[in-house]
């Protein structure tokens, strides 16, 4: 049975786009043969590239402006290296840069701890702003976060000594024995 636009009219909001004087893709659809190429704006020059900056290996060079403030570095920087080493529609590529931020936030509080600076966590997260406007969820968010802590801790501290399981004790006959083997 093949859907019909009646089908959908009790949707608020379908069909809002057929209307062909209302169609967004009207610039596109009346191009001139000028425009062969679907551009007509001349391209900017090519930034200096001074640093390292990663692209995607699906695209032949690079954009002409590059954001180059913070080049890969340590562990991160590595991570980003191998993760555009695949292409852009495989989880190869963007879990590794999930990681990747993930290890970089770290890398950035190891850092400012070696220069002497104390990072003040609590505002870098909005804490103060969270405090203000959502005191339920921040309280959640911080007893959600303490009960994990809490339970990792007593797992890693129980996880060396099991009880119920006694280290076997030996007596002098069973290394004489083991001596005559």
């Amino acid at each position: 049975m093949k859907k019909t636009a009646e089908d959908f009219a009790h949707i608020p909001g379908w069909g809002i786009d057929a209307d062909p004087k209302n169609d967004p893709t009207y610039p596109n659809r009346h191009r001139t043969g000028e425009e062969h190429d679907g551009r007509s704006w001349i391209r900017p020059t090519q930034q200096v590239l001074d640093r390292e900056v990663l692209h995607s290996i699906e695209r032949p060079n690079y954009t002409a402006v590059v954001g180059n403030s913070v080049p890969p570095s340590g562990l991160s920087g590595w991570i980003r290296r191998f993760a555009f080493k695949y292409s852009e529609n495989e989880y190869l590529h963007w879990l590794p840069l999930v990681a990747a931020d993930k290890i970089n936030v770290v890398e950035g509080l190891i850092d400012d701890l070696m220069h002497g600076t104390l990072p003040n966590i609590w505002a870098e997260k909005g804490y103060n702003s969270e405090w203000k406007h959502d005191k339920k969820g921040l309280i959640t968010k911080l007893a959600t976060v303490a009960a994990i802590t809490a339970g990792l801790v007593y797992l890693l501290a129980s996880s060396g000594s099991k009880p119920g399981k006694k280290a076997k004790k030996y007596n002098k006959r069973d290394y004489d024995r083991v001596n005559q083997l």
